[in-house]
């Protein structure tokens, strides 16, 4: 497999899962002001809307979104645990999370990260997220994990969209709960391993 990835992107949920995963699979850089990969490739033609991920999977075929890949990896590798069985509860919980990373806190912060923003629209951004990352805080309050007792494909998401805080201009300390939860992701060998390998800080 490979992974079109962007430092520090949406993409960085893809990558840690696939490294928590053991799978086999390389990881090709995206430009995203060029939309050119490191391989010399119009990466137009390989995702026609242009971001990333994008996934190749060995028989010839593509798979986007972040959803659905991070399922997808997480299905290749049952014993990982990183996804409960489908068809159970926990699976529906697990899509749950997903869904509301995806749409409350992932679409959230593209306001907040986009270039020549002004601060008119950035503060009631800054507001609506807040109201939702209280709603995260509360969850994790007595748990370790978003779903169940282990590390799934919905924790890789969400460190990976608390990693855009800083850019965003929300400080984590207003959720002491937040910003231990990303410290201690932070800290696994798979998380530090995609960081080092997208050229992020450590």
């Amino acid at each position: 497999m490979k992974l079109y990835f962007s430092p520090g992107a949406c993409s960085l949920a893809p990558h840690i899962t696939l490294l928590e995963a053991g799978l086999p699979f390389t990881a090709e850089k995206v430009d995203m002001r060029t939309r050119q990969t490191s391989g010399g490739v119009d990466f137009t033609t390989i995702n026609p809307l242009g971001y990333v991920p994008m996934l190749a999977l060995d028989n010839g075929e593509l798979l986007g979104e972040v959803q659905a890949i991070l399922q997808y990896v997480a299905d290749q590798k049952p014993d990982a645990h990183l996804a409960p069985p489908a068809g159970t509860m926990p699976r529906y919980r697990l899509l749950e999370w997903l869904s509301f990373i995806a749409s409350e806190l992932h679409k959230g912060f593209g306001p907040l990260l986009r270039p020549g923003g002004t601060e008119d629209v950035k503060a009631p951004v800054r507001d609506r997220l807040g109201l939702r990352l209280n709603y995260v805080a509360q969850h994790l309050a007595s748990r370790q994990y978003v779903v169940g007792e282990h590390f799934t494909v919905a924790d890789a998401y969400l460190y990976n969209v608390l990693t855009w805080s800083r850019l965003g201009g929300i400080d984590l300390a207003a959720w002491p709960v937040l910003a231990a939860y990303r410290e201690r992701v932070q800290q696994r060998p798979a998380v530090r391993a995609a960081r080092l390998a997208e050229g992020l800080k450590a």
